[in-house]
């Protein structure tokens, strides 16, 4: 193995490690870990703090997933003379910095969910899977008004269609294997959700609480 492909994984880690969220709430003299939810990520940022810095976040957040997922295995090819690149360092790199938005270490081990930073690792390593996601969950949320509800559909069958372009040969087997992977860990980082979503207590979106 190349000595160079640890340190991207290691890289790829502390930068999803960052926590965007929490950063940007300080701003405003928020501690985000103590309002709303208490996630760091961007939903409860958007709902606690602002539209504004949400969007933010979760546009860091995604950030954080594409450039492991897509600009290291780059660097790696052009700088450091890694001449395989193949799938499986790109799906690495993506991986470290989802467990590191999920297990910061800078928060001894606290972080968000990885949705968003999923999200920009997909988009770097599987294109149509983040089209697919997207459409998902902007409908589920349009009709349901849960994010969270439309987090684990999008996670749901943006893993089925992994495997159905795999079997078309239209996607690599890491890809899909990855795929269902993260939206395994999805669902069960979403657990507190589903219980709240049971008892009728889950967060909605303002337009779709009752009056």
């Amino acid at each position: 193995m190349n000595p160079s492909i640890p340190f991207a994984l290691l890289a790829a880690y502390l930068l999803g490690a960052l926590p965007f969220g929490m950063i940007l709430a300080r701003l405003k003299g928020v501690d985000i870990r103590k309002a709303g939810s208490g996630n760091i990520g961007a939903t409860n940022v958007f709902r606690s703090v602002s539209k504004p810095l949400g969007i933010l976040t979760f546009a860091l957040d995604f950030l954080k997933g594409f450039i492991p997922a897509f600009v290291f295995p780059l660097l790696l090819l052009r700088l450091a003379g890694v001449e395989d690149v193949s799938k499986w360092i790109a799906l690495g790199c993506g991986a470290a910095a989802i467990a590191g938005h999920n297990w910061p270490i800078y928060l001894h081990f606290k972080g968000g969910k990885g949705v968003a930073t999923g999200a920009g690792m997909l988009a770097g390593v599987f294109p149509p899977g983040i089209l697919i996601g997207l459409l998902v969950w902007i409908l589920c949320l349009l009709i349901t008004g849960y994010v969270s509800l439309a987090s684990m559909l999008a996670a749901l069958l943006v893993a089925a269609s992994g495997w159905i372009f795999y079997l078309r040969s239209a996607c690599t087997l890491p890809v899909a294997v990855t795929l269902s992977i993260l939206c395994t860990l999805v669902i069960v980082r979403h657990i507190p959700n589903i219980r709240r979503l049971c008892n009728g207590t889950e967060n909605r979106f303002k337009r779709f609480r009752k009056k």
